[in-house]
């Protein structure tokens, strides 16, 4: 992994931990919003631009978007400590975790774009993919008739959450901005 990654996955695991260790609701939506955006430009340097863009749309847009009305729409409690004690026991099992998954399974996931993942090394699948899309789906782009034919359900599950969610903003903004 090049040094962009780790460091993306550095801002993701402290934008994580303060979003656990603030007290100010604020500030706490802040932060979570930035671990949102974060994570979505994880999963677009992962190759996954469509997790990246419901991340993006849902976690990093809609739900800080939600938060802050609610927040807005509430009185803020007054708070003497902006964020938690640290619970020292329960940090050292997390980081433990943490350490268990950098050292047993990160040296074990390949490198992006790699040649030797079994997408690319199993030659029937990917021989299938290419030869047959057309064949089965009329459809001339394969990444198109991927996404539409052989991966289809999840696809528009994706689509139902991201309207739901853009649908559920709308009504929440009309009934609370412009009213």
């Amino acid at each position: 992994m090049s040094l962009f990654a780790y460091s993306l996955v550095v801002f993701v695991l402290a934008t994580a931990v303060a979003t656990a260790l603030f007290r100010d609701v604020l500030s706490v939506i802040v932060v979570f919003g930035a671990y949102s955006l974060g994570m979505a430009i994880l999963y677009t340097f992962l190759l996954a631009p469509d997790v990246a863009m419901t991340e993006a749309a849902i976690g990093a847009g809609v739900t800080t978007l939600l938060l802050l009305l609610t927040i807005a729409r509430t009185t803020r409690p007054t708070t003497d400590r902006l964020r938690e004690r640290i619970h020292l026991p329960a940090v050292a099992v997390v980081g433990a975790f943490v350490l268990l998954l950098c050292t047993a399974v990160v040296p074990e996931m390949y490198p992006v774009g790699s040649t030797e993942t079994p997408v690319w090394s199993n030659l029937d699948v990917t021989q299938h993919y290419i030869t047959e899309t057309y064949n089965d789906t009329g459809v001339e782009n394969a990444v198109t008739a991927v996404l539409a034919a052989y991966r289809g359900f999840d696809t528009f599950g994706e689509a139902v959450v991201v309207f739901a969610a853009g649908v559920s903003t709308l009504v929440v903004l009309k009934r609370e901005v412009f009213a």
